[in-house]
């Protein structure tokens, strides 16, 4: 019987764990001998990143050959790329205050954390204009490309047949960055084992037991977003059996949740809602690629239960003002939260400051951050997949799961 790429990548999931758990008492050995085949999937992945945003955004924006269609398909996905990352944040807090993740625990005397300087909101906004658009390529500033990617797509939609050169360099781009990707995801089952078996073996059972109830809490999170949130929106707004949507995801959500990065995952997702959700790629080109960088739920849910968390440990009580000025403050910061591993632990430090919690608790967090990572990655990517079926569908343009889209 031969097995799709979804069922080869989980078996590679499953079998990573098993090893993994074998590896704890030797965690070097499974860095040195294991993690390069993870190392080698991520490189490759990273490779193809920027031609594949650039060239689907650049044809996505060209392609639907109206801008106030573009206009109309951009406010529906920043709609729903806040208020869903508002609704995850908010169910974090309410998990937190109901869970109390961090009550009978002392932060370890003397911890100090090492995080970056977190630019401020303002910043964010003037730092997605690229004032050089191939340094921005060369550092896969994922906003600075997008927004070049959409002033050159608009552009070509503004000077209609002289354009068509250019589009169709693109349109070529497109196709060649596809079959790469489909390439790539040959080698995904073993890329997803090397990278979980280091993580397994360097994170086992005793290191994860003291904070299990963070970790709880942060799954019980996304795994409830998930099912309230994201079945709901494709039930309601594409009549789609939520069971079939997550069957459709799966490829991605897998491939997020051992990566731990959006943007690393984005060919993946692209694949998964063209092929699997019927979303055409004059959508998915231009929702995807952006909610790669913007669209951060999982983040902003992990934020909203670290902050009580932090705040119980301390013993600070935060008032509900408090509670929504975090929620405000995350929401935000998902927009400036690089899709890579790790972001989301800097991002947290603007969220601690706006309610003037202690930074130092960032310290718990560190340790079992990449736990936290993989779970809320895997959630960002989900939710990147259900508003693509929900932009689509408000379109009219959702195709049955199973019927191959037409490309544009």
């Amino acid at each position: 019987m031969k097995l799709n790429v979804t069922t080869k990548i989980f078996i590679g999931l499953v079998l990573g764990v098993i090893v993994g758990l074998f590896f704890t008492s030797a965690p070097d050995a499974a860095k040195t001998y294991i993690k390069p085949f993870g190392d080698l999937f991520l490189n490759l992945i990273k490779m193809i990143i920027v031609p594949l945003v650039l060239s689907s955004l650049v044809v996505g924006a060209a392609s639907t050959g109206d801008v106030k269609k573009l206009g109309r398909i951009g406010v529906k996905t920043l709609t729903y790329y806040l208020l869903t990352t508002a609704f995850a944040v908010t169910l974090g807090l309410i998990l937190g205050n109901i869970l109390n993740p961090g009550l009978g625990m002392n932060l370890p005397a003397g911890a100090k954390p090492d995080v970056s300087k977190v630019p401020s909101i303002i910043e964010t906004l003037l730092n997605i204009v690229p004032s050089n658009p191939i340094k921005a390529m060369v550092d896969v500033n994922m906003l600075q490309i997008i927004v070049f990617a959409l002033f050159l797509g608009i552009a070509i939609t503004l000077i209609g047949d002289k354009g068509k050169p250019v589009l169709n360099f693109f349109e070529s781009l497109a196709e060649v960055s596809y079959k790469i990707v489909a390439l790539i995801m040959s080698y995904a089952p073993i890329g997803v084992f090397g990278l979980i078996v280091p993580v397994v073996a360097a994170n086992g059972p005793a290191v994860l037991l003291p904070l299990l109830k963070v970790i709880i809490t942060v799954y019980i999170g996304v795994a409830l977003h998930a099912v309230l949130v994201y079945s709901s929106l494709v039930y309601i707004f594409a009549k789609m059996n939520p069971l079939k949507f997550f069957k459709g995801a799966s490829p991605a959500m897998v491939v997020a949740f051992t990566t731990s990065s959006s943007s690393g995952t984005l060919p993946v997702t692209m694949e998964s809602v063209e092929k699997n959700l019927g979303v055409p790629k004059t959508i998915s080109s231009f929702v995807l690629p952006l909610g790669a960088t913007i669209n951060m739920d999982g983040t902003a849910l992990y934020q909203g239960v670290c902050a009580l968390f932090i705040a119980q440990v301390f013993g600070i009580h935060l008032t509900l003002a408090q509670q929504m000025v975090i929620i405000l403050t995350a929401t935000l910061a998902s927009i400036g939260t690089a899709g890579v591993p790790g972001a989301g632990l800097i991002m947290l430090t603007m969220v601690l400051q706006s309610v003037g919690l202690p930074l130092e608790g960032i310290a718990l967090i560190a340790g079992i951050d990449r736990v936290l990572d993989m779970a809320r990655t895997c959630i960002n990517v989900t939710g990147d997949m259900a508003g693509s079926v929900v932009v689509a569908a408000s379109e009219g343009e959702l195709q049955k799961p199973g019927v191959k889209t037409v490309s544009a």
